[in-house]
């Protein structure tokens, strides 16, 4: 996909690698909108963006909220027009310190399902119908290692990060002879605020810098060659099995 002049919709995008995809994108001419429970938190992003020539609109929404989607997706198609790039990059831990499945509460559970995974399906039902009429589209869906290795306290954030995955590959299944691709990708530990939540005793020397894994996930958009319904990891260039 072209990413110039691209109608691009990026949830998540105030901090950490959601606002490294908004300035990477951004910088190679798609026309962005960002979304984020917090507008005001948006507005530094925006500015960055708009400084180096870009075009760049804010929304804010819960992606957690069945009420938010419909107002979003109508907003951001009346400020760049229908959405070519669906980024699905939102998330929630749920409560830290993490805690073991036990401990976890019944509606934190939900709430992370809530937003990392009804969310990405709520919004795609809106935006990809669009797509598959213009025979045009990728969606993106941000996963984790946690996704495909059992680990201790993560338990509500890795069930619906591999229900995510798995929700991408059926999007492909089902719209890709329509000309819409989605995958998933998975950007490895970074130094983010939201890793440091998780693992506050992790050494930020030791992880990535997002800057760095958005642009390894931008030339994955870019290249014809990205695998509809893959799953990738931005360390290794191919998809796993």
């Amino acid at each position: 996909m072209e990413i110039a002049g691209t109608a691009t919709l990026i949830t998540g995008a105030s901090r950490g690698l959601g606002e490294a995809l908004a300035l990477e994108l951004g910088r190679q001419g798609a026309r962005l909108v960002l979304v984020s429970r917090s507008r005001p938190a948006l507005e530094p992003v925006l500015q960055r963006i708009r400084a180096a020539g870009g075009i760049a609109h804010a929304l804010e929404a819960d992606l957690g909220s069945k009420d938010d989607i419909y107002p979003l997706s109508g907003a951001a198609t009346a400020l760049v027009g229908p959405i070519d790039l669906l980024i699905h990059n939102a998330s929630d831990l749920g409560p830290t310190p993490l805690r073991l499945l036990l401990d976890t509460e019944c509606e934190d559970f939900e709430r992370v399902l809530a937003v990392n995974l009804l969310g990405p399906f709520r919004l795609s039902r809106v935006i990809a119908g669009s797509m598959a009429l213009r025979q045009r589209g990728t969606i993106v869906h941000l996963s984790s290692d946690a996704s495909v290795n059992a680990y201790s306290h993560w338990g509500a954030y890795a069930v619906s990060k591999a229900a995510l995955d798995h929700l991408s590959r059926i999007w492909a299944t089902e719209l890709g002879e329509r000309g819409v691709r989605s995958f998933s990708v998975d950007p490895g530990e970074m130094d983010t605020q939201m890793h440091a939540a998780a693992l506050p005793d992790a050494d930020p020397k030791t992880l990535a810098r997002p800057e760095n894994v958005a642009a390894q996930i931008a030339a994955l958009i870019r290249a014809s060659a990205t695998a509809n319904g893959g799953r990738f990891q931005v360390s290794s260039p191919g998809a796993e099995a």
